[in-house]
């Protein structure tokens, strides 16, 4: 009995890689920007690290009346770690004025998928028309937080972004130590590691969503 359970056990290992492997496989097949109809918008994710070079994800915005589902799938990351999803003004640095989104953790083949909802099209902006106070619940950290605002038109942000939520796990996929940067809850996140630079700053993927009347 315990033989035969040992072997299913391996069996069951094996059919989840096989699948997993599969899917990615499927999705790196996929043409690029193949949008099913005039209501989902398809792109990539490229690697912003040089040392992951394999990288990658997609992400497909579904246009629904009020509001977008973007569902999006990464891979060829470092297994069973946390990510921070931004969406962001420009791919690269300085980035510009920038949203955090929601967090994505991959599976131990470094896989991950998450499904947000929100405003992703071409009216997706920030705004300030004056100055106001702002609260400081980190005041510790290495970016702690701003007392107030500073005034603002509004400034589309049509980018998207994922960070390393811990400078110790970039480091320890292949990244510079005690690199840190805001892009995470507490502001102390690691380096990005996909972005859409493979879009012109100005033109980011999220200015050809069209909102659903």
């Amino acid at each position: 009995m315990k033989t035969k359970t040992t072997a299913l056990n391996r069996f069951m290992k094996w059919k989840t890689a096989a699948l997993a492997a599969v899917a990615v496989a499927t999705l790196a097949s996929t043409p690029a920007l193949a949008g099913n109809d005039n209501d989902e918008y398809q792109f990539e994710l490229v690697s912003s690290a040089a040392f992951l070079p394999h990288a990658h994800g997609r992400v497909n915005i579904e246009s629904v009346g009020p509001v977008e589902i973007m569902s999006v799938t990464v891979w060829g990351l470092p297994p069973n770690t946390d990510f921070d999803f931004f969406v962001i003004q420009v791919p690269k640095a300085p980035f510009g004025l920038s949203w955090y989104q929601g967090d994505i953790e991959t599976n131990r083949f470094g896989v991950g998928f998450e499904r947000f909802v929100g405003r992703f099209n071409i009216e997706t902006f920030i705004v300030a028309p004056g100055s106001a106070p702002a609260p400081t619940p980190h005041t510790d950290k290495p970016f702690p937080d701003a007392s107030s605002n500073l005034a603002t038109a509004p400034v589309h942000t049509y980018h998207l972004g994922l960070w390393f939520n811990s400078p110790k796990d970039a480091e320890k996929a292949g990244g510079k130590p005690n690199v840190v940067t805001p892009f995470n809850g507490e502001h102390n996140a690691g380096v990005q590691v996909l972005n859409t630079s493979n879009f012109p700053d100005l033109q980011g993927p999220l200015s050809h969503v069209r909102p659903t009347p």
